[in-house]
């Protein structure tokens, strides 16, 4: 097995990995940064296309100790490790207090049509959100709620944000997420595949308790999530077959998006498990 090379911070591997902070860089090299021993954990077990997903680890002396395992194994599926000092660390990192381990990963998401023909029971789609942070969280919690998938549309921030890829702690090499889908397309094409579509919105005309005491959530299910500050568009509340609100108990004026995606997703999970629940197209 080879061993780790010492890299210098002038190195052009580290300027490449640097300008990884860039969407169009990232889109040009089809290549973002993992940070932390959680994701690229992940990243090193993960394979996309037949190719392992993770390429290369920067790692400090003492991370490379502590994490021995994860290191042994990204050498062993292929990828080059070099032994970085704080300042390289720094350099490549998209977070204050690096943790000690980057790596640099090939995009994964998974084309939309990949994802139809795996029919799919549970799905998030993301429209219009722009937040990383929020991206992520949600793609956490779909992962968490056993979905088989998520969508990002085409107005939906970049998965590889940076902070997006965070936010999932591991989760985004864990489920098929596909990307740049127009929100028509998404729609149409999950109703096609036996989807039932439901638009999350707090001023939805459905209340999700309803839907839950009604049997109605059994069947598989796509969740629609929107923007942060102002939510769902008419016209994509319209593309649904339900605008479903989360009924609020209490005196809190709202949920933000992560929590009401969670809620609703594990609403669809708990549903789809119950006795007499529909966890597939065909044998409903």
């Amino acid at each position: 097995m080879p061993t780790p090379e010492l890299i210098s911070p002038r190195s052009p591997r580290v300027a490449a990995a640097r300008r990884l902070a860039r969407r169009n860089f990232r889109g040009k090299e089809r290549r973002f940064i993992a940070e932390g021993p959680q994701a690229v954990r992940e990243a090193v077990g993960h394979r996309s296309g037949g190719e392992a997903t993770l390429v290369e680890l920067f790692a400090t002396v003492e991370a490379a100790e502590r994490y021995a395992d994860i290191v042994a194994a990204a050498l062993d599926a292929g990828a080059r490790v070099h032994y970085a000092d704080d300042e390289v660390l720094a350099e490549v990192s998209q977070t204050v207090t690096p943790q000690g381990l980057v790596g640099v990963c090939r995009f994964l998401d998974s084309p939309f049509e990949e994802i139809l023909r795996a029919r799919p029971r549970l799905v998030a789609v993301l429209a219009h959100v722009r937040d990383p942070g929020n991206a992520g969280t949600v793609l956490r919690c779909a992962d968490a709620a056993g979905a088989d998938a998520v969508v990002l549309t085409d107005a939906s921030v970049d998965l590889y944000n940076p902070k997006s890829v965070r936010a999932s702690v591991g989760s985004l090499f864990h489920l098929p997420v596909a990307v740049g889908v127009p929100v028509e397309q998404a729609v149409q094409g999950l109703r096609d595949a036996g989807v039932r579509i439901l638009a999350a919105d707090g001023a939805g005309e459905d209340d999700l308790d309803a839907e839950l005491d009604a049997g109605t959530m059994g069947g598989p299910t796509a969740w629609i999530f929107g923007n942060e500050a102002w939510g769902l568009p008419e016209e994509t509340r319209a593309l649904a077959d339900a605008v479903v609100r989360v009924p609020i108990h209490g005196k809190a004026e709202s949920l933000n998006l992560a929590t009401a995606a969670a809620v609703c997703l594990y609403a669809s999970a708990r549903a789809q498990r119950a006795a007499g629940g529909c966890r597939s197209v065909t044998s409903c």
